[in-house]
C-alpha cells in the first residue's frame, strides 16, 4: 500500500465521524425532546386562535353594539365602572383606536395582585353603560391567559416553565442539525441534489417518510429558529442570562421616570384609589401625551408625588411603545420615552416577542405561526414513524436502533479543542440544553457499557 493511502483513509474517516456524531445527537434529541416539542407546537397552535376565540367568547365585553358621534367623558366611564365594581384600587384606564372597542378600566385587589391579574370592567364609550367584568392578565382575557399559561407552563407554574424552555433550547439544535444532515445527504447522492426541497413521491417505506420529514423541516427551519430565539428571551433560566447580556450591552428599553419634582407638586387632592385625582381630565392627559396608535394605557397616579403614565401598546407593524408622564395637576409632560429612541437590541427583542405572539403582522402572522406549528407537528410524527419503520424485523428488537456510536473517537484533536469549549459556553447560556445534553452523554455511555458487558464472554470453565 502506498504511504499516501493511510493518510487518505484517515482524512476520509474524519468527515464520516462528524456525520455519525451529528446523526446520533439528532436521533437522541428527536426521541427524547420530541414530546416536549410536540406539546409546545400543539399548545402554540391553539394560542394562534386566541383573537378569534376572544371575539366569540367575549364579544359582548370587548365590542360595542353601535357607534355614535359623541363619547361619554372618561371620568364618567370610570364612575360607571366603579359603581359596578365598588372594591379594589383603580389602576389603569385603557382606550383603543378601534371605534368598535369598549373602554377597559382595571381595578387591583390583593387577591389578584399575587398572580399579576386585575378585574377589568368594560364600558361602552358611547353610552357609558357597563358591558361586563373579566379577570385579566396584562390585558388578556381569561381564555387567552389560560392558553398562554398552558403553552408556557402547562399550567404548572414555575416548574412547568422548564418544559417550554427545554423545547425552545433544543429546537434550533434539531432544526439546524436536520438541515445539515439532509443537505449533506443530497450532496452525497449527486442525482438527488435538486430534490432537497421536495420529497420523492416515488420512494417507498422509510425513504418516503424521511423525504417528507426532511423537506418540510427544511421549509420551516427559518421560522423555527425565530421561535426558538424569541421563546428563550423570556424563559426562566436562559432568559436570565439573556437579560444579563442586555445589561452589559445596555440593550434594555429605557425606563420612564413618573416621579414629580417639587416644582410639579400641586395642592390638589391626592389619589385614594377610589377614583381619579383632582386636576386635568383624562382627555387632556391623552392630548398632552400626543396621538398614539393601538391601545393607550393610562396608569392612574398612586400618590401625590406620581404622574399619570400614558403608555402606547401597538404590537402591529409599524409598532409603537411610547411612554409619557403627565402631571395630573397642570397637564404638563414631565418626561417622554419614545420607542424610536430605544436601543437596537431592545427594539429587536420587543418585535421578536410580538411576532412570537402572533401580533406583529396581524392575521398574516397568525397564519404563519399556525403553519409553522402544523409543520413541526408533522415533522415530529414523521420522525417517530421513521424510528418505527427502521426497526429490525425480529421479535427481539421492536424499535429502530440509534445510529452507530463511537464516531467521536475519530474526531481530530483540533476539532474537539474547538467543539468542547463552544459546547460548554452554549450549555452555560442555555442551562437546560447543557444539562440534558450531559444526560444524553451519560445515558449513551451507560448503554454502551451495558451492551459491551453483554457481548463480553465470561471466563471459560477450568478443566
Amino acid at each position: 500500500m502506498p504511504a499516501s493511502e493511510p493518510a487518505a483513509a484517515v482524512r476520509a474517516v474524519v468527515p464520516l465521524s462528524r456525520w455519525a456524531v451529528l446523526r446520533r445527537l439528532h436521533f437522541y434529541a428527536g426521541i427524547f425532546i420530541g414530546p416536549f416539542l410536540f406539546i409546545a407546537a400543539l399548545t402554540g397552535l391553539a394560542y394562534t386562535l386566541t383573537p378569534q376565540l376572544d371575539r366569540i367568547a367575549y364579544g359582548h365585553e370587548l365590542y360595542v353594539d353601535q357607534i355614535t358621534e359623541s363619547k361619554v367623558p372618561l371620568a364618567d366611564q370610570v364612575d360607571a365602572a366603579r359603581a359596578a365594581h365598588p372594591t379594589g384600587t383603580l389602576t389603569t384606564v385603557s382606550v383603543l383606536d378601534d371605534p368598535h372597542a369598549t373602554t377597559r378600566i382595571a381595578f387591583s385587589t390583593p387577591e389578584l395582585a399575587a398572580d399579576e391579574k386585575v378585574d377589568t370592567v368594560y364600558v361602552d364609550p358611547y353610552t357609558g353603560q357597563v358591558r361586563g367584568t373579566l379577570t385579566t392578565w396584562y390585558g388578556s382575557t381569561p381564555t387567552t391567559t389560560w392558553l398562554d399559561s398552558f403553552h408556557r407552563t402547562l399550567n404548572l407554574g414555575d416548574l412547568g416553565r422548564n418544559y417550554s424552555e427545554l423545547a425552545a433550547s433544543w429546537l434550533w439544535v434539531v432544526a439546524l442539525g436536520g438541515v445539515v444532515l439532509w443537505l449533506g445527504r443530497k450532496r452525497k447522492y449527486r442525482g438527488e441534489r435538486g430534490r432537497a426541497l421536495v420529497p420523492d413521491l416515488q420512494a417507498k417505506g422509510v425513504r418516503r417518510t424521511r423525504g417528507w420529514h426532511a423537506s418540510v423541516g427544511l421549509w420551516i427551519t427559518a421560522g423555527l429558529l425565530v421561535l426558538s430565539a424569541t421563546g428563550l428571551t423570556w424563559s426562566q433560566h436562559a432568559g436570565a442570562h439573556f437579560s444579563t447580556v442586555l445589561d452589559a450591552m445596555k440593550g434594555h428599553a429605557p425606563a420612564l421616570d413618573a416621579g414629580l419634582t417639587s416644582g410639579h407638586h400641586g395642592t390638589g387632592t391626592a389619589p385614594t384609589g377610589e377614583g381619579l385625582p383632582a386636576g386635568v381630565s383624562l382627555e387632556q392627559v391623552i392630548r398632552a401625551a400626543g396621538p398614539m396608535s393601538g391601545r393607550t394605557d393610562i396608569t392612574v397616579p398612586a400618590d401625590a408625588s406620581t404622574a399619570y403614565v400614558v403608555a402606547q401598546d401597538d404590537g402591529v407593524w409599524p409598532v409603537g411603545f411610547d411612554q409619557v408622564a403627565v402631571d395630573p395637576r397642570s397637564g404638563e409632560v414631565t418626561e417622554r420615552v419614545e420607542y424610536a429612541d430605544w436601543p437596537f437590541l431592545a427594539k429587536l427583542t420587543k418585535i421578536g416577542i410580538r411576532a412570537h405572539m402572533g401580533e406583529l403582522f396581524g392575521i398574516v402572522n397568525q397564519v404563519l405561526l399556525a403553519a409553522l406549528a402544523l409543520g413541526l407537528l408533522c415533522v415530529i410524527v414523521w420522525g417517530y414513524r421513521m424510528w418505527w419503520q427502521r426497526r429490525p424485523r425480529r421479535a427481539t428488537a421492536r424499535l429502530g436502533a440509534p445510529p452507530a456510536r463511537g464516531g467521536w473517537r475519530a474526531l481530530p484533536v483540533w476539532f474537539l479543542a474547538i467543539a468542547v469549549p463552544v459546547t460548554i459556553a452554549v450549555g452555560w447560556a442555555l442551562p437546560l440544553l447543557g444539562l440534558s445534553l450531559l444526560a444524553f452523554v451519560v445515558f449513551d455511555l451507560l448503554a454502551g457499557a451495558f451492551r459491551w458487558a453483554l457481548r463480553t464472554p465470561g471466563p471459560r470453565p477450568v478443566d
